[in-house]
């Protein structure tokens, strides 16, 4: 969906102009005030900058390290991968590759790399530059921590030539049209040593071949990024695109409404709906990609079999994980906590993915019974004491803790609701809200933590880190895991649907990991959130949304959103002055100044949800 803002109104500088000689004032001269996109001769020569805000820190810039959605949804940015997904259907279509053709037995694939991508630096991007990507990935675990569940089948990856890159697998490999791994141009990465500790923030600007190319970087601060004008799909339209952080939501709406910001994602459904009435404000409220989930410990530990972290023991029993589950009334969640913005959760992949959505049969299903968890709880031996709360096996009283995002409201909200409904039950909770839940999650120092990750058009990534080999190889080690889940009757499922190739067959494959994912307790998906985002039309004059019908705007697929997005004729400037700043007003032989029309409007002031993605 392509969406336009409506005509602005007329300048106050032109109303104040009207006054002025209505009240009986001659010589009125106009001067283009300083800074201004007025003092230009030609406005659009003025730099127009599309700033966003974003509640998520960057984990790293380096393409093989980088997990959560900000750091994604910028390298989609800055580098090609070899397919892209078409905006409308999200169906696969040419990145850096233009075609791709697997052999008879579907273990080669052949992909043709286009001849009109060069790198920022002015080199051409090649099939070498792809070969070395994921030959690198293949050859140094660090270089696998981000995607390597990608390049795990590959036997070997080789250029023959410039424009051929071919990739032998060891078996049948259903992702081969969908692989979302940003190239990388091999003279500047060889370079590189350690590959778990480099995070390509020092040297700017950073050699891409991407829709923008990455300038400036500050950690927790902003991320600066400028149009790539040899891009081959054609250059962004703005000058500049900003990615500002803010910890805080209500001080990214606040500058939103100001013209600081241009664009603020994860709206409270609070803000959206004060945010409806704003002039110049157009609210996006569509079907988002997200989950939204309780994940539970299953007891942390690396491929070396060691055992790490301090997660409660009882949480490795699949009673109490049922109990806990019975006692989540997710409807009450999606009208309370999202205000309907929101579907009521189920399966572990988005109804926006229709062929992959899976729902439990009704004799599977968990529904809110808190009364059913009491009885699982006591059937397994957890009995209330004389002051009413549960206690282990070993008499100790069943208290978790539960890692909250202090820059998410919904789940210091949740958080409120569990601690009732669980209280309930005998347990307690005690809701621990970090800036970041990094730290404590791969050390695997919680019991119980709020989860949620977008989800591709081909689920496999999302499904690739509850396998047992993306846990870390010791726990000094950190792997692609999300929390820490070995199920060897789910691994063989997802073997299964990564080879299968016939598309119903493997979407039965998918939905039967679901199944067993939901069994298992250890996911308990609450709530799919709409992607309830905000833009000023006045300095966003279009953009698209992925679906284009009724999409999303922040962490597409693709870089739809950006790179397509076009600024007003009067963006230039704006987020630095306000829109009746734009002359000075110099009446009669006394040179009066009005600064900024200041008898009418006073120059404007300067000035997370997704912590795993």
């Amino acid at each position: 969906m392509v969406t336009k803002a409506p005509p602005r109104p007329a300048p106050a500088a032109h109303r104040a102009l009207r006054l002025l000689l209505a009240s009986g004032v001659t010589a009125v001269s106009l001067v283009a005030a300083p800074g201004t996109a007025a003092a230009e001769d030609d406005k659009s020569a003025a730099p127009k900058t599309l700033t966003v805000a974003v509640s998520q820190s960057i984990d790293s810039l380096s393409p093989f390290l980088a997990q959560k959605l900000t750091s994604t949804s910028i390298h989609r940015l800055a580098y090609e991968y070899l397919t892209n997904y078409d905006a409308k259907d999200a169906r696969p279509i040419p990145g850096l590759a233009t075609a791709w053709t697997p052999s008879p037995d579907k273990l080669t694939w052949t992909y043709t790399i286009r001849e009109d991508s060069t790198w920022s630096d002015g080199k051409q991007a090649t099939a070498e530059d792809a070969a070395w990507t994921f030959n690198k990935m293949m050859t140094d675990p660090n270089a696998a921590t981000a995607n390597g569940s990608f390049t795990a089948n590959f036997a070997k990856v080789t250029a023959p030539d410039p424009r051929t890159l071919v990739i032998q697998l060891k078996k049948p490999q259903a992702t081969m049209a969908a692989l979302d791994v940003p190239i990388v141009p091999k003279h500047v990465w060889e370079k590189v040593g350690d590959f778990s500790k480099f995070n390509n923030d020092k040297q700017f600007p950073i050699v891409g071949n991407g829709p923008f190319v990455i300038t400036d970087y500050k950690v927790d601060q902003y991320i600066k990024l400028k149009p790539n004008k040899t891009f081959w799909r054609g250059a962004p339209k703005f000058d500049e695109l900003v990615f500002k952080y803010y910890k805080d939501g209500d001080a990214a709406v606040a500058a939103l409404q100001k013209g600081e910001v241009s664009f603020v994602p994860n709206l409270t459904p609070a803000q959206a709906d004060a945010l409806k009435t704003q002039k110049n404000i157009k609210v996006n409220d569509a079907p988002g990609r997200r989950f939204y989930a309780l994940a539970t410990n299953p007891g942390a530990k690396a491929q070396d079999g060691k055992t790490f972290g301090n997660g409660h023991k009882a949480l490795l029993d699949p009673a109490v994980r049922k109990a806990l589950f019975l006692a989540v009334d997710r409807t009450a969640l999606v009208d309370k906590v999202f205000q309907g913005h929101a579907v009521e959760g189920e399966g572990y992949i988005p109804p926006r993915f229709g062929s992959y959505f899976w729902k439990p049969a009704d004799g599977q299903k968990r529904a809110y019974d808190p009364a059913a968890a009491e009885k699982v709880l006591d059937a397994a031996g957890y009995r209330k004491n004389a002051e009413g709360k549960r206690v282990g096996k070993d008499g100790k009283p069943l208290d978790f803790r539960i890692l909250c995002h202090a820059t998410d409201p919904n789940d210091k909200a949740v958080g409120k609701y569990l601690t009732e409904w669980w209280g309930k039950l005998g347990i307690g909770l005690k809701v621990e809200c970090l800036d970041s839940v990094s730290d404590p999650w791969v050390k695997g120092d919680y019991d119980l933590a709020f989860d949620g990750w977008s989800v591709n058009p081909d689920p496999d990534y999302v499904l690739s880190i509850h396998t047992c080999g993306t846990l870390p190889a010791t726990p000094k080690d950190t792997g692609a895991t999300d929390n820490f889940i070995c199920d060897k009757e789910f691994d063989g499922l997802y073997a299964r649907q990564a080879v299968e190739y016939d598309a119903a067959k493997r979407a039965d494959l998918v939905k039967r990991m679901q199944s067993r994912l939901y069994d298992t307790g250890y996911m308990n998906i609450m709530a799919y959130p709409n992607a309830l985002e905000a833009y000023r039309t006045d300095q966003i004059a279009s953009i698209t949304t992925m679906p284009e019908a009724a999409g999303n705007l922040w962490g597409q697929d693709g870089y739809w959103s950006w790179w397509s997005a076009v600024p007003t004729a009067s963006a230039a400037g704006e987020k630095e002055s306000s829109s009746s700043a734009g002359l000075w007003l110099v009446v009669g032989p006394a040179a009066i100044v009005l600064l900024g029309v200041g008898l009418w409007a006073a120059r404007r002031r300067r000035s997370t949800a997704d912590d795993r993605e």
